[in-house]
């Protein structure tokens, strides 16, 4: 099971790398749905399947739907593949800086063997059935910045 999220946290990796490094919509979005379908496996076998499945029913399907509109207004004949020169010398530039940062961070915090699916002691309600309550209680925090951040990035597209 290990060697298995081992495989899903690489595959996650590689396919955000492979959105952020490719700037042909085509190709980008194989590596958007890599991502996602990576990560809702890497939820599932922490035990915290509702979150998986927003992920896939929204983050996918409303990525999806912005690819497709990319692609109506992009119209390139001759989209940049993985194999160009340019992809590749991007996509090597943005592994090493993951690379580095794993070995400045220490690959030692990757290992940390939480007890996620049934909570211990006195409480016997299981962390999957919280669902929103717990990603509102315990995330407060990160959605309050990944909103600053939404509104930022929207500020910067519009300008």
């Amino acid at each position: 099971m290990m060697e298995f999220v081992l495989f899903l946290g690489l595959c996650f990796v590689l396919g955000g790398l492979a959105v952020a490094s490719n700037p042909s919509p085509y190709y980008g979005v194989v590596g958007l749905v890599v991502a996602a379908v990576a990560g809702c496996g890497w939820l599932v076998s922490l035990g915290v399947s509702f979150v998986s499945l927003v992920l896939v029913m929204v983050y996918l399907g409303g990525m999806l739907v912005v690819f497709v509109y990319s692609v109506s207004l992009a119209a390139d004949p001759y989209p940049e593949a993985w194999a160009d020169w340019g992809v590749v010398g991007y996509g090597f530039g943005m592994g090493l800086v993951v690379v580095v940062g794993l070995v400045i961070g220490g690959v030692s915090g990757l290992s940390v063997s939480v007890g996620t699916v049934n909570n211990g002691g006195l409480l016997s309600v299981r962390s999957d059935f919280s669902g929103v309550a717990a990603l509102y209680s315990d995330g407060a925090g990160l959605l309050l910045i990944g909103g600053w951040g939404l509104l930022l990035t929207l500020f910067v597209v519009l300008e």
